[in-house]
């Protein structure tokens, strides 16, 4: 149908709901877990909302009941993670990944955001490289690609950690206050 995005991913086939690594789990979003969310993104608001077009202003508990993370997959075919520690406070947010099946082409976008809390030990890099990994071995996927935009060096540098490939620099809308307009499309192939 015109207007449909396409998918890379066949009918049936998605990612699991859980990925252990140890000191770290990447879980699928849980109604349970929207106070732990909200406090998460509001100690990092200053952080991220530079590069997040949807965290323009503070989130309110509402409005980040209103986004549909917990579906699996939500709309445009993405399937969340949030990412947890698993030692010390069971409870605590890290940050978030998401899979992200709207590129068609055999190809699926990785998103993330880290706590502010959490910065700088790896956690995304860690994280980005599990998911990277599932993707790339799903079927019918070819390609993981990273996009950010180019004054996002932080982003970048995850990418380049994981031996992802700068493709090209594209034009794109500015949607959050440190965007320069000019993104950077970073891919892997599956091997």
């Amino acid at each position: 149908m015109i207007g449909e995005p396409q998918r890379a991913l066949a009918p049936g086939v998605t990612p699991p709901q859980r990925i252990d690594l140890g000191d770290l789990l990447l879980r699928r979003w849980q109604p349970a877990d929207l106070m732990s969310r909200f406090e998460a993104v509001d100690a990092s608001y200053e952080h991220i909302h530079p590069w997040m077009d949807w965290l323009a202003e503070p989130l309110t508990l509402e409005r980040i009941r209103a986004i549909d993370i917990d579906a699996w997959p939500g709309a445009g075919g993405g399937y969340n993670y949030g990412i947890f520690a698993t030692t010390g406070d069971t409870a605590a947010v890290l940050g978030a990944i998401g899979l992200h099946d709207r590129l068609g082409d055999r190809a699926l976008e990785i998103g993330y955001w880290c706590h502010a809390a959490h910065t700088g030990r790896g956690v995304i890099t860690r994280c980005a490289a599990a998911v990277t990994d599932i993707a790339l071995a799903l079927p019918g996927v070819d390609r993981a690609e990273i996009r950010c935009d180019a004054a996002n060096v932080r982003s970048a540098a995850v990418a380049r950690r994981l031996g992802y490939r700068l493709d090209r620099f594209e034009p794109r809308e500015i949607t959050a206050p440190a965007e320069s307009g000019q993104g950077m499309v970073w891919v892997k192939l599956r091997m």
